[in-house]
């Protein structure tokens, strides 16, 4: 992954820094928060995809992993993941406002295609698919994306 290396140093580094921001925000704006019944699973929601990006990138930088190794290594953190953020997600569902279950689902279907991106990249690399981890990059800027619009609601509109 020596090509690689660069860009999960990057990804790991950033996905650390602001699930870190993350918990300040959620910390200052706890009782908020929590007195809406959505928001929650929000927070939740943003730390799982904050989390995904780094244990990837973190796996994907272990010296010396075969592909089928890193291939069923993905395969499994990125079912656990999917599997997390479509629970998360849908069951945040139920709380959310008449107004807002639009822009609920799309950003369900956002999380889910972001999500998923992991592992089809471990079946990508068990399948011997050379260009499997470019899978990866749209997989860390959608999570990245949705967690800052995650990020945003419980830091500033919370508060509106």
């Amino acid at each position: 992954m020596g090509a690689w290396d660069n860009f999960f140093v990057a990804e790991a580094g950033a996905a650390a820094a602001l699930a870190g921001l993350l918990f300040v925000g959620v910390s200052l704006n706890m009782a908020k928060i929590v007195a809406a019944p959505a928001l929650p699973g929000r927070a939740l929601q943003a730390l799982i995809l904050l989390l995904a990006i780094l244990i990837v990138a973190s796996l994907l930088l272990v010296p010396g992993l075969s592909a089928a190794v890193t291939g069923l290594t993905l395969l499994a953190v990125g079912a656990v993941v999917l599997a997390s953020a479509v629970r998360t997600s849908a069951g945040s569902l139920r709380h959310v406002e008449a107004a807002y279950r639009r822009s609920h689902a799309a950003e369900t279907g956002a999380v889910v295609l972001a999500t998923a991106l992991y592992p089809a990249t471990g079946a990508a690399l068990l399948l011997g698919w050379p260009p499997a981890l470019h899978l990866l990059v749209p997989a860390f800027l959608g999570s990245f994306v949705i967690a800052m619009a995650d990020a945003w609601v419980l830091l500033v509109e919370v508060n509106r």
